[in-house]
Formats: C-alpha cells, sequence, structure tokens
C-alpha cells in the first residue's frame, strides 16, 4: 500500500459495478484531467462476482474505456484511469480491509442498492435473510463470512482493523437510490456491530466516522458484446471492462466528511446542506415511473425501457403520476420539477441506451414502500387524489400475476420478496385487497378503503391498456 501515501490519499469503493465505474470514478476522472491528483480511487468486490470484468480491470490496471450516448445519439469516448488499485478478491477480503485500514485510505464508499440494507419497515434488521444471519455470526467470530458477506460485514471487519491500527476517521459514503441512504446504512451498521457484541467498535464508529446521505443519478445498463464492439471500432482498444452509460451524470452530496474529501464541487458534484429535497425528487420523478414503465413494458411485450417510454399510453402514465401526484406534494422545491419531469422521460425514451424491462423491474417488493408509498401517504393526508400514483402499484400487481402463472419472458429478481406471500397474494379470491393488506408494503396504510378503492380502479384501467395492446 506504499503508493498510495504522501499523497494521494484513497477513496475505496466496495464494488465494481457498472454504475461506480460510470459515475463516482467519472468525477474522479474529471478531477485527474484538471491536474488534482490529490485522491485516486481503489476497490474491489465483496463476493466472488464478476470474474470476467475484474480480471480485465486487473490487466489494464483499472483503466477502461466508458461510452456515453445522449437522447440525441451522439456518442463520446473516455478512457478513465482513476482506479488506481483493483483489490482482487478473497474470502476472507483482507485485500479490501488492508486498503481500508491504510492511514492514506480517507472514504470507505459503497452501492448497497434498495434489498441490500436487510431493514425492516421500522428500519431493523430483519435476520430473517439466511445471508444476513450467517454473517452476524461470522463477525461474533471475529471475521466477515466466506460466502455471503453483506455490506455490513464488510464494513465491520474494514472498521476493526482501522480501529486496531490506529489509522483515523473515516467517512462511509453511501451512492444509491434509497432515501436517506447514509443515515439507514448507518443505522444498519451500528445494529450489525450491536448485535455483533463488539460495543468498543461501536463507540468508535460514532465517534470517528460520518456517513453523509447522497443522491446519485446516471443510466447504466449492463455491459454487452455489442458495448464493446463499438468501443473497439471508436478506438481501436478492445476492452472487456468497457461499460455504456446515458450522457446525463449527476451527484449531490451532504457535506459532511470526516477526514477531508477530494474538491468534487470543482468538477459538478453539489456539496449541500441537505440532500433531501435532491433525493425525493429523483426517487419520485425518475426511479417510481423508470419502474412503472418497466412493469407496463412487459406487460405488453417489449424488452427495453425506451420502447415502453415510447408508447403513448405509458408515457402519459408516467407524465400524469409525476404531474397529478408528485409534484403538488413536492412543492416548493429548488429543482424545476416540471423540467426535470420531461428530462427524466427524454432520458427513457433514449434507444441507445437499451436499458432492460428486466433490469429496472427488479426489487418490487422495495420500490413500492420506499419509491411509491410516501406519495400515497402524503396525498391522502391533503385528502387529495391518489388515482395517478394508484396505476404504479396496479402495474405491478398485473405483473406480479403474470409471474405467478409463469408468464415472465426473464428471471424476475426481489430480495425482498417472499415468494410464498408474493403467490398467495395472486391466488387470493381478491388480489387487489390482498395486495393492498400487505403491511410490509405499505405500513399504516394497509387495508385503508381509500387504498384499495384506488388501486381497483387502477388496475381495471390497467386491464384495458393490456387488452387494447392485445389487439
Amino acid at each position: 500500500m506504499s503508493s498510495f501515501q504522501n499523497p494521494p490519499l484513497v477513496m475505496l469503493h466496495l464494488g465494481l459495478g457498472s454504475f461506480h465505474r460510470a459515475h463516482q470514478a467519472v468525477y474522479q476522472q474529471a478531477l485527474h484531467d484538471a491536474g488534482d491528483m490529490r485522491w485516486v480511487l481503489a476497490g474491489g468486490n465483496i463476493r466472488a462476482d464478476m470474474a470476467e470484468t475484474m480480471a480485465a480491470l486487473q490487466a489494464s490496471g483499472g483503466a477502461y474505456t466508458l461510452e456515453t450516448v445522449s437522447p440525441a445519439l451522439e456518442r463520446r469516448y473516455q478512457r478513465i484511469t482513476a482506479i488506481r488499485h483493483i483489490v482482487p478478491h478473497d474470502a476472507a477480503l483482507s485485500g479490501l480491509i488492508a486498503v481500508g485500514a491504510d492511514p492514506a485510505t480517507r472514504i470507505v464508499s459503497y452501492t448497497v442498492t434498495e434489498a441490500g440494507y436487510y431493514l425492516d419497515a421500522a428500519n431493523k434488521l430483519d435476520l430473517d435473510f439466511p445471508d444476513l444471519a450467517a454473517d452476524l455470526e461470522a463477525a461474533r467470530a471475529g471475521r466477515p463470512h466466506p460466502y455471503t458477506p453483506t455490506i455490513y460485514g464488510a464494513l465491520t471487519a474494514i472498521l476493526r482493523a482501522r480501529r486496531a491500527a490506529g489509522a483515523g476517521p473515516l467517512t462511509l459514503l453511501n451512492c444509491d437510490n434509497l432515501r436517506h441512504n447514509g443515515d439507514r446504512s448507518r443505522g444498519g451498521l451500528l445494529q450489525f456491530i450491536e448485535l455483533a457484541g463488539d460495543t468498543e467498535l461501536r463507540a468508535w464508529v460514532q465517534a470517528n466516522t460520518t456517513s453523509p446521505n447522497a443522491m446519485v443519478d446516471r443510466i447504466t445498463p449492463r455491459p454487452t458484446a455489442e458495448v464493446r464492439a463499438r468501443v473497439l471500432a471508436a478506438t481501436g482498444t478492445d476492452d472487456p471492462a468497457a461499460l455504456m452509460g446515458e450522457s446525463f451524470i449527476q451527484w449531490v452530496i451532504e457535506d459532511r466528511f470526516a477526514a477531508g474529501r477530494p474538491a468534487w464541487e470543482t468538477v459538478g458534484v453539489q456539496m449541500v446542506d441537505s440532500v433531501d429535497a435532491y433525493e425525493e425528487a429523483k426517487i419520485r420523478l425518475l426511479n417510481a415511473p423508470h419502474s412503472g414503465i418497466a412493469w407496463a413494458g412487459t406487460l405488453v411485450g417489449t424488452t427495453y425501457i425506451h420502447e415502453g417510454t415510447q408508447n403513448p399510453v405509458i408515457r402519459r402514465m408516467a407524465h400524469d403520476y409525476v404531474t397529478d401526484d408528485v409534484i403538488p406534494v413536492l412543492s416548493p422545491s429548488p429543482i424545476a420539477l416540471a423540467a426535470y419531469r420531461d428530462v427524466v422521460l427524454d432520458r427513457f425514451g433514449n434507444p441507445a441506451i437499451a436499458d432492460t424491462n428486466q433490469r429496472v423491474a427488479m426489487d418490487g417488493f422495495s420500490k413500492i414502500p420506499g419509491f411509491i408509498a410516501p406519495t400515497f401517504h402524503e396525498r391522502l393526508a391533503r385528502n387529495e387524489s391518489i388515482a395517478s400514483v394508484a396505476m404504479l402499484p396496479a402495474l405491478f400487481l398485473a405483473y406480479l400475476q403474470r409471474w405467478h402463472r409463469g408468464q415472465i419472458p426473464y428471471a424476475y429478481q426481489d430480495q425482498a420478496m417472499d415468494p410464498a406471500v408474493a403467490h398467495a397474494i395472486c391466488a387470493s379470491a381478491d388480489p387487489v385487497a390482498a395486495l393492498c393488506d400487505c403491511v410490509p408494503l405499505w405500513g399504516r396504510l394497509a387495508g385503508d378503503a381509500r387504498l384499495v378503492g384506488a388501486l381497483r380502479d387502477a388496475a381495471a384501467r390497467v386491464e384495458r391498456f393490456v387488452q387494447d395492446h392485445k389487439a
């Protein structure tokens, strides 16, 4: 690790998937391109996946090519070299632990995604998840689980080593879409450490780390062979780690760092006191309709998000949901919400992204309570209509019923879903009422007659929509 000291300083990212390499690494590259080399990135995976990509990154010293595509189909190619150390995976996470415990490392970042928090509706760790329970048992023995490490087990191992090394304060920076992601992941981590019986580490973490909330945005589909071929044709480089993303990019971070940070504000990152308004806008105006378009598109036989967005009926559903039900409850806002809505829909309609319904449709049992239910709660608290927002869970229910019958043309992934519960909802005499009775989805609103009535009306509209597209 000596190459990381005196300077540069290091931000270690856990999980070298496409999003990190098309987002955080791009901002760090912009700093390097401007001559600011004070910080570099290191990264590795906590589980043994992405073997081909990881091998390619190790062979290239962390360098890869990013293709970006605008809604006008303008393609640009950029060589990213900001990731200076690729940490090989091992079951004990020894490489990641060593980097995380090095005094030169001042930030550990990660992308958890909705289901990776293992938190219930009360933000308590749900030990019914086998991988979380196994990781906790391993943490009690002083190590991460060799086969099913969670973000909490990995961070606990890193923080134990850092405390023992006297390596100093650390920022834990979450880079995903969940509301209050820094606060929630920190809460889960502290619970995990407490359940592991390490009270001294818990006190050290509270005193020596910060967990800023952040909002991230860039559509980044899974890389395909076509991306690699275009990169080769455009640049002459055959890059197995090449990837593609849209031209739009945004990062908003609360400026609460324990041991310094890169000068991100000089390359377009918005450093703010509170990320709340930006989170809400993205979650409700982008993430929620994104999923709705994926569910609707699957119902009418399309494969890609842009196909659904270009369908005038589906686009109108998404537009009306935002305009009728979301913008009123988020106003006033520091963001021009109507303009943001239009930009989002234009981004979704970009055919070059070729983002799949399969990727976006996943994790509905996390997305309804996280992305969609809050609008129901707020509209009803104001005695306002929920007709437009009701279309989203109605689309999900129709989608879920297709899944129940084995009619989804791809594997549906949902880490928060109990398949037995989902099948029971679909098999019930009244699936709409059964979905509305599901407390993990709706919290205190579960079973509310207003919810049931709105979803029943929306389900009828969805059925007519599907029938019209069969004609």
